[in-house]
């Protein structure tokens, strides 16, 4: 029997008689795009080089000073346009573009350049070779950060270039609906001026699952695949291709029946969605009539709509960062009060759990510079809680602005990287005085104190789970940081994010710790990671005792699929058995195989 690969490798070799070619990359969104090939241009490969005379440096400099002055202008525009999108995308994406507006005005790139054309150097040349020493400064470094931004300063020296030599790229609006753009590269700021209507699919020779301009494909629902070489080789514009984003797969002039295979496929997923989306008022309930709750992750206000139409039964995590996010000021009371409200009411009269602040590290902020300083390694420094215990006022704005949304909705509190109970003890202190202080002020709050809950995403506040489960209110397991922290690892760096795995046997024993530890207590425990908006691991979590599940708005109906097509006391039988094995391997195989049942 032949392997699917070795299925792949024969029709590969079949096409190949027809005309058909095939490119193989990683899908990184998935779902079928068929449409014209669209070729995006690559970079400024050939830069002119040549003597400036002295009587033209002045007017060099003004090219150069105009060409950044249009690349700041580009990348505001882009930015403005990012605050459509919803969820990690657009906060990824913020980073990114304040990453690149600083770049633009830092003193080494401005005076490096300015330097060179002082020596007749014309500007595209001074630019190119600026851009290149600071590149090579940065991946000398022995840290993996640094040497990450590479890329990032790779680009922003393109735009400068292509500003110069007057190759601007103009973006994809002009392009007919259903085209499917083929690049050497996409940058996340191109993603984010591709529109969904017109914009089938995307592949690129170049680029990982875990990059930004992967999260932004996912988050528009565009299906892409990256690290596909060779793909722009020898295609002609309006050559018929398919993007297999599940599958990785490019495929240039397909024949009569591998399109019809693929049209099949379309059809099928466009069913799918449709009976998913029937599900939405149905209750999250298993077979055998064990009731969870699925509720929803937010990150910006425009996010409410998305969690109401797809039936969440309340917000599990708000995100609060995007208030702090691409400013120079802070918000205050009063601003964050106005937003906030605006959500909870927006939510109906569901449970709104609204965590403070949680930034720092890889999410720095502008407004914050002046709390934040810098740390030698942002993910064990200043950060989350931390940052909030150690500038009370902003942690007394935001608690005062949380309270005051309460008087619109039920809310919960939720405090970010917890550790020790006496974090969460001196949180509650300035809580209360709050709480005291606006009462006395006669200011429309909660009509008690909410809840206050801890997120259990570090070791430390996993193995305490049962000291602070005698303080908390509620729990909430975040997934994603907890696997970071446990295995010491990030998985957006390329060299190590294999190694990524929620089915360590270590990391499964923190979650089962913490459920336990929460549930003996009496306190409710929630699930708020990646791993709760993934249907492969709902059995795991029902037969954990996990009765509430939050996760992006797109994730909810397949979870609640899944929870309808299961029996709770088979789950637990096989969380039993999960959790005393030691092989993440053979962990993987048994739940996989239980799911294939369903």
């Amino acid at each position: 029997m032949k392997t699917e690969k070795g299925q792949r490798k024969a029709a590969q070799r079949a096409g190949a008689k027809s005309g058909e070619r095939h490119f193989e990359g990683l899908g990184v969104s998935p779902g079928v795009a068929i449409g014209p090939a669209h070729l995006r241009e690559g970079q400024v490969a050939r830069v002119p080089e040549y003597a400036v005379p002295a009587t033209k440096v002045g007017a060099e400099t003004r090219r150069f000073e105009a060409a950044v002055d249009k690349a700041v202008r580009q990348l505001e525009k882009i930015r403005r346009k990012s605050e459509s999108f919803h969820g990690t995308s657009a906060e990824e994406l913020g980073y990114l573009l304040e990453a690149h507006l600083q770049m633009l005005s830092s003193r080494r790139l401005r005076e490096g350049v300015l330097s060179r054309i002082a020596e007749r150097l014309n500007a595209e040349a001074a630019v190119a070779q600026e851009i290149e020493s600071i590149a090579a400064a940065f991946d000398a470094v022995e840290d993996a950060y640094l040497r990450s931004r590479v890329s990032e300063i790779r680009e922003v020296g393109q735009r400068i270039l292509r500003n110069l030599t007057e190759r601007g790229f103009a973006g994809f609006g002009d392009l007919d609906a259903g085209s499917v753009i083929l690049a050497e590269e996409v940058t996340p700021a191109d993603t984010a001026l591709m529109d969904p209507g017109k914009v089938a699919g995307f592949a690129c020779a170049l680029g990982g699952a875990e990059g930004h301009t992967a999260i932004m494909a996912r988050s528009l629902g565009i299906p892409a695949v990256l690290g596909a070489p060779g793909v722009v080789g020898g295609i002609s514009p309006g050559d018929l291709v398919i993007v297999d984003g599940s599958e990785g797969l490019v495929v240039v002039n397909p024949t009569k029946k591998r399109l019809a295979a693929y049209r099949k496929r379309q059809d099928e997923q466009a069913k799918e969605a449709k009976a998913l989306a029937r599900l939405r008022g149905l209750a999250a309930q298993t077979r055998d009539g064990t009731r969870l709750l699925l509720q929803a992750n937010l990150e910006l206000p425009r996010e409410v709509g998305q969690a109401t139409a797809v039936g969440a039964e309340g917000v599990g995590l708000l995100r609060t960062e995007f208030l702090f996010m691409n400013r120079d000021d802070l918000p205050d009371e009063e601003e964050q009060t106005e937003i906030l409200t605006g959500m909870v009411a927006g939510m109906g009269g569901q449970t709104v759990t609204i965590r403070t602040l949680d930034v720092g590290g890889e999410k720095l902020a502008s407004s914050l510079g002046g709390h934040l300083g810098e740390s030698a390694n942002p993910a064990l420094g200043l950060r989350a809680i931390r940052l909030s215990l150690r500038a009370p006022e902003l942690l007394e704005a935001q608690l005062a602005a949380i309270l005051r949304a309460g008087a619109a909705g039920p809310i919960r509190i939720l405090l970010p990287l917890i550790t020790s109970v006496e974090e969460l003890r001196a949180t509650r202190v300035i809580l209360e005085k709050v709480w005291r202080r606006l009462k006395r002020r006669k200011v429309a709050t909660a009509k008690s104190l909410p809840p206050l809950g801890v997120m259990i995403e570090v070791p430390g506040a996993a193995l305490a789970a049962d000291a602070l489960a005698h303080e908390a209110d509620f729990f909430a397991i975040g997934t994603n940081d907890l696997i970071m922290y446990t295995l010491a690892i990030d998985r957006g760096e390329e060299r190590v994010a294999h190694l990524y795995n929620p089915l360590h046997p270590a990391v499964l024993r923190l979650i089962h710790f913490s459920v336990d530890a929460g549930l003996r207590a009496g306190k409710g425990v929630s699930v708020c990671g990646e791993m709760a908006g993934d249907p492969r691991y709902v059995p795991l979590f029902v037969g954990l005792g996990v009765r509430e599940l939050s996760m992006s708005p797109k994730a909810l109906a397949r979870v609640k699929d899944r929870v309808r097509r299961l029996d709770a006391v088979a789950a637990a039988r096989l969380a039993s058995e999960l959790t005393i094995l030691n092989d993440s391997g053979e962990i993987a195989r048994l739940l996989d195989l239980f799911n294939a049942r369903l």
